[in-house]
């Protein structure tokens, strides 16, 4: 036996080691149990990875991002195995590790029973108690293809490794782009072959080393995500380190579920999404339309306040225009298929505002003067989503973008990115969201127009704009749109969710295809540069997105009625409506609750429908001209003077406090 040297890198320690040949990252890290794998001159490999001289290996923890994908693509490999000996006649699709779980796609004969999930889970117990150790070993194609001649979705993943396999929806999971391997589950007392899977690792050492988990539901799901493929059938799980973990997260889907903007569409009847007119076409209701015009008019003075211009464009326009944007050659499975009119001319439904706003800008003859020039629209677009992936009003097929445009010269491009992102992160914390991070999308080798130069120059810009602010700035590398660098401002709601707000794109692209020009300072043509900026990203998903922040309880400047009159008699109805009008007339949005239902049961009508303040009143309240004001926790204040009442309203309003 002979030394090996290694390195040990934990954050920004190292270590030097001196080990045997035969060591492997087991023995390296034995006694760690929080250890599950390890990265080995960058590449994750399994504890049972043997270390070779010069390796520099870091310790993968469970609880890590990595840590945690190993666990959860382990276990869906147990659920594969339980789903196999329960169900011999099924074929394996794919199983990798999704965001708080897991999923294994199969091709049974019949859609999974509720029951079934149950008797599956039960299995993955008893797998998980066995101890079966997952072994790696390296297979060629051939051999790949004798050993799972039966499995004829694991034959087609075969033939996609490289690059296609990771275009292919989880398959990199299983083949990668480099050499085969399949794991074996063996017996822990005989070693033998319990199951096996393609798969290109890494695992846990064992089955037992899977802490807790849990099956979640079944769904419908096309192979490798195509519609022109065979549909199979899908198991999600969820999968943690430990018991308490699962209970946070499952207690935090019951939250989750209760602030489903779907439901809470209905219950408080503020939107619906028709069959008749179709998936993905929201209306929006009475109560609805006011949190939606409040939110639009509170953005339109905000833009005002920054020298924005109003502008209007049509929802659907001649095929050319799409031509020479470029977005027929990038985008047109995401449009609605053209019309064909004025004797043969391809029209169609309009996906982005960009290509009109630029119309709009060439109109006529531009001046440096006029620079920068902010066109800004609620324009309704369309695109036509697949079924699959429509959901409620955060995933629409026709929606209302908040678009800005901005045109300006070379020379103050940084500038106004910086008071644009500025304006975007203050507006959206108007409006109650104040947890955010920034991501910079950089070019897509695959899907660019333009030169490296012009990439390299918007992508630094833009870095330097976000650093200005002091956030954490996270990589998205090959994000960007086929024109240009962008950065998204991400948010966290009220329990922890993560969302895509505003995006701020730099494009020295698309001002080039439209020729546009304006004359400069000594008199020559120059060619602006644009910015695309979208704030709410669109009013329905920001609307979506507030309605489950809120949980329903907008604060009473958002709120559809801000406080419900709910008079101890009838007797007081008329006082109570009288105060109403009072509050109208100063701008405020009051309800009178007149029915023939008891005062507490009013009271908890007013609670469900989830409104700020309740205005009470009865025979003392009306004697010395005043109200009780009830807040949304309970508490109460007796005998406020009308005038106070309604001042407190209007300052509340007027603050948008968060109450």
């Amino acid at each position: 036996m002979s030394d090996v040297r290694v390195t040990v890198q934990r954050d920004s320690e190292r270590e030097e080691r001196v080990v045997t040949t035969g060591t492997t990252a087991a023995d390296l890290f034995q006694g760690e149990r929080s250890v599950v794998a390890a990265r080995v001159a960058g590449e994750l490999k399994d504890l049972a990875h043997e270390l070779a001289d010069g390796d520099e290996v870091e310790p993968v923890e469970i609880t890590s991002e990595d840590g945690l994908n190993i666990l959860r693509h382990s276990a869906a490999h147990v659920m594969a195995q339980a789903v196999q000996e329960l169900f011999p006649e099924a074929k394996l699709g794919i199983g990798p590790p999704i965001k708080d779980g897991f999923y294994y796609d199969f091709d049974v004969e019949k859609p999974f029973h509720p029951d079934d999930l149950k008797r599956i889970e039960k299995k993955m117990q008893e797998i998980q108690k066995r101890g079966q150790k997952f072994s790696r070993r390296v297979v060629s194609d051939e051999e790949a293809r004798a050993e799972l001649a039966d499995e004829p979705y694991k034959l087609e993943l075969i033939g996609l490794k490289g690059s296609a396999a990771d275009a292919a929806e989880g398959a990199s999971a299983e083949v990668g782009a480099g050499e085969l391997s399949i794991y074996d589950n063996l017996d822990a007392k005989t070693g033998e072959l319990c199951w096996k899977d393609l798969c290109r690792g890494p695992h846990l050492p064992s089955t037992r080393a899977i802490p807790v988990f849990k099956l979640m539901r079944s769904a419908a799901a096309y192979w490798r995500g195509s519609e022109k493929n065979p549909q199979l059938q899908r198991i999600y799980g969820t999968a943690w380190p430990t018991k308490d973990e699962l209970k946070g997260y499952l207690d935090f889907l019951v939250e989750a579920e209760k602030r489903d903007h779907r439901k809470l569409g209905a219950e408080l009847d503020l939107f619906s999404v028709p069959e008749q007119i179709g998936s993905g076409l929201a209306v929006f209701h009475p109560k609805g339309g006011i949190v939606r015009r409040v939110m639009e008019d509170y953005s339109r003075r905000r833009h005002e306040e920054e020298g924005y211009e109003f502008v209007y464009t049509p929802h659907a326009t001649k095929g050319k225009l799409f031509e020479t944007s470029g977005h027929l050659d990038w985008y047109a499975d995401g449009m609605y298929p053209p019309m064909q009119l004025d004797e043969g001319v391809d029209y169609y439904l309009k996906p982005m505002n960009c290509p009109m706003h630029n119309l709009i800008f060439d109109a006529r003859g531009r001046s440096y003067r006029e620079l920068p020039l902010r066109l800004f629209e609620f324009g309704t677009v369309y695109r036509y989503e697949k079924s699959g992936v429509v959901h409620g009003l955060t995933r629409a097929r026709g929606f209302t973008q908040d678009d800005a445009h901005i045109y300006c010269t070379r020379e103050q491009m940084a500038d106004e990115l910086d008071r644009t992102l500025t304006f975007v992160l203050n507006l959206l914390r108007d409006y109650g969201l104040d947890d955010f991070y920034l991501e910079l999308s950089t070019k897509d080798p695959e899907k660019f127009v333009g030169s490296d130069e012009v990439w390299e120059e918007a992508t630094e810009t833009l870095r330097q704009v976000a650093d200005k602010q002091g956030l954490p700035l996270v990589p998205d590398p090959g994000g960007a749109a086929f024109y240009g660098p962008k950065i998204s401002v991400q948010t966290k709601d009220a329990i922890g969710r993560t969302w895509q707000m505003s995006t701020i794109q730099l494009d020295f692209n698309l001002p080039e295809r439209f020729d546009l020009e304006y004359t400069s300072a000594d008199g020559t043509k120059q060619r602006p540069v644009m910015i695309h900026r979208a704030l709410f990203g669109s009013i329905e998903r920001f609307f979506a997105v507030l309605l489950e922040h809120y949980a329903g309880a907008f604060p009473a400047w958002l709120a559809p009625v801000q406080a419900t009159c709910i008079p101890i008699g009838d007797a007081h109805v008329p006082y109570l409506e009288e105060f109403a009008a009072e509050a109208k007339a100063q701008g405020l949005r009051l309800e009178v609750d007149s029915s023939s239902d008891r005062m507490q049961k009013k009271i908890r009508n007013a609670q469900k429908a989830k409104v700020p303040f309740m205005i009470l009143a009865g025979d003392e309240d009306m004697a010395g001209g005043a109200v009780s004001f009830r807040y949304r926790d309970g508490s109460q204040e007796n005998g406020i003077p009308k005038e106070a009442a309604l001042a407190k309203l209007r300052d509340v309003v007027e603050r948008r406090a968060q109450v």
